[in-house]
């Protein structure tokens, strides 16, 4: 009987996921452990056991984005790297006593510069991957990639910004054997988009949209992350997969 589940190797692959203490980076660090990988985690706290969820089978480095000390220092910790996924982000809203100036220029550095900037200090581990399909760069992109979000204009400009930039690594990288991709991510439910699921109407406004009528999965999106980062996609760079069950093209 056919199951439909795709399963993947990645047995002895040094993979580093940032923010991956919990939602869909958890949910993409877990998948590729649990498919052979040795993989290292970042979130801003001093160490692992702060945080709610089991980190204990990654290793753990502390990292704030928005510090290229911070960045270098993590890239130096490392003993090799096949894999990197982009994930950290967060979600800046612009309240009254803010300068939407600054809120603008801080999105920007989570969600773009941060992801180039730790990319370029690992790019010689990365050109030395041995993995079959070359090493990977991954960022998660957003709806707000593609489509306009007044109410974080930063956000929407730092993951747009990803996509475009996935396509010039790809560009720029081929000859080192590296492959950049995005999986731009729906509507997932996680902690972070925990309030928003519980808003009744807003809720229920998003999922009319969404063709697949429910919300997705952080595993559906950290799936896509391992099918772009293995031999299965040996021939996909540059490229952006839409996993939001049908929502960025419906009416």
């Amino acid at each position: 009987m056919t199951t439909g589940i795709a399963t993947f190797n990645f047995e002895g692959a040094k993979v580093l996921v940032t923010g991956g203490t919990s939602g869909i980076g958890l949910a993409t660090a877990n998948a590729f452990a649990d498919a052979g990988a040795a993989v290292t985690i970042t979130g801003t706290r001093s160490c692992r056991g702060d945080y709610e969820d089991n980190l204990s089978r990654f290793d753990y480095r502390q990292m704030r984005v928005t510090d290229n000390n911070e960045i270098k220092a993590v890239a130096a910790s490392l003993d090799g790297l096949d894999v990197l996924v982009n994930n950290a982000g967060s979600v800046r809203f612009t309240g009254p006593d803010d300068d939407p100036v600054e809120v603008f220029e801080e999105m920007v550095r989570v969600h773009l510069l941060s992801g180039h900037n730790l990319a370029m200090a690992c790019l010689e581990m990365l050109t030395a991957s041995e993995l079959p399909a070359g090493a990977s760069v991954v960022g998660i992109a957003s709806l707000t990639s593609f489509m306009a979000n007044p109410f974080v204009p930063g956000y929407g400009a730092g993951k747009a910004g990803m996509v475009q930039l996935a396509k010039t690594q790809a560009t720029l990288w081929a000859g080192r054997g590296i492959r950049s991709n995005c999986v731009a991510a729906g509507n997932i439910a996680t902690r972070m988009t925990a309030p928003v699921v519980d808003m009744e109407g807003f809720s229920r406004d998003m999922m009319n949209r969404t063709a697949m009528k429910r919300w997705g999965r952080p595993k559906e999106i950290a799936d896509a992350v391992l099918f772009l980062s293995s031999d299965h996609a040996s021939f996909i760079t540059g490229e952006t997969l839409v996993v939001d069950g049908g929502y960025l093209y419906s009416q």
